[in-house]
């Protein structure tokens, strides 16, 4: 019986150096950029182009010129896409900006954009708020926009008006997600302490069902017991887990 139990808090504190890593992991998080940009291979990107989209990739790539970095985009580039795009492209170009298998197709998105003043701001607004674009590169436009001189001096300054909103909106939500990132690692922390107690017969007896219960669930998670379907022997150490971490019974042996 000794040995069972003995081997059932091993591989309960095997779970929680797991949980004590992922907590770590939520801690660095804090300090990176909230944004989180999803990669995706460009073979793939160019299959999933609308011919529209398609066409206005090509158009964006073509307005690249020779400047005394190399191949780049300047006011020329502006004025190119200004007449070769239109308001109603406004979406491919988010699109294009979503995805990063080419930083020329990104940049040069942002000049598409830019080159269509007012009609762009506030969809670039909305995809930097729901998380499809980042920050930088919305900001880029918009400060684009602000100087292209074929843009409306009305588009113009609310251009300018946009960059400090969206300085502001950015601020926020990582601000907020900071927050949220510090509420997750305080709690798995006192998740994890909560464990070590159930280790220590005397400590075991200060926590509340539910606090037992949180620890058995994060422990069952931990140890990718808690997706189903599960074999009858992980079945069954589930059960021994929940009898000894939840209900405080030992082998066979009924709860005190």
């Amino acid at each position: 019986m000794f040995v069972k139990r003995q081997f059932l808090w091993t591989t309960v504190a095997a779970i929680w150096v797991s949980v004590a890593a992922t907590a770590f992991c939520s801690q660095q998080a804090m300090d990176g950029d909230t944004t989180v940009q999803r990669r995706v291979m460009p073979e793939a990107v160019r299959a999933q182009d609308s011919p529209r989209v398609a066409e206005i990739r090509r158009i964006v790539l073509r307005s690249r010129h020779m400047g005394a970095h190399g191949m780049g985009y300047n006011e020329a580039s502006l004025e190119e896409m200004s007449r070769k795009l239109t308001p109603a492209d406004v979406a491919g170009l988010v699109t294009l900006m979503q995805i990063h298998e080419n930083g020329h197709v990104r940049v040069g998105a942002q000049f598409g954009l830019a080159s269509q003043c007012g009609a762009a701001l506030g969809p670039v607004r909305e995809a930097m708020i729901n998380h499809q674009i980042m920050f930088l590169d919305a900001q880029d436009t918009v400060r684009l926009a602000a100087g292209f001189e074929r843009c409306s001096p009305a588009d113009r300054a609310k251009a300018t008006a946009t960059a400090s909103e969206l300085e502001e909106i950015y601020k926020a939500d990582t601000a907020r997600s900071r927050e949220e990132a510090a509420k997750r690692v305080a709690e798995d922390q006192r998740i994890q302490e909560n464990g070590l107690k159930l280790m220590d017969p005397a400590k075991a007896k200060t926590l509340t069902r539910a606090e037992r219960e949180e620890v058995f669930a994060r422990s069952v998670k931990a140890a990718g017991l808690d997706k189903e379907p599960l074999t009858e022997a992980q079945k069954k150490m589930v059960q021994q887990m929940y009898k000894t971490m939840v209900l405080g019974e030992s082998g066979d042996r009924p709860p005190n």
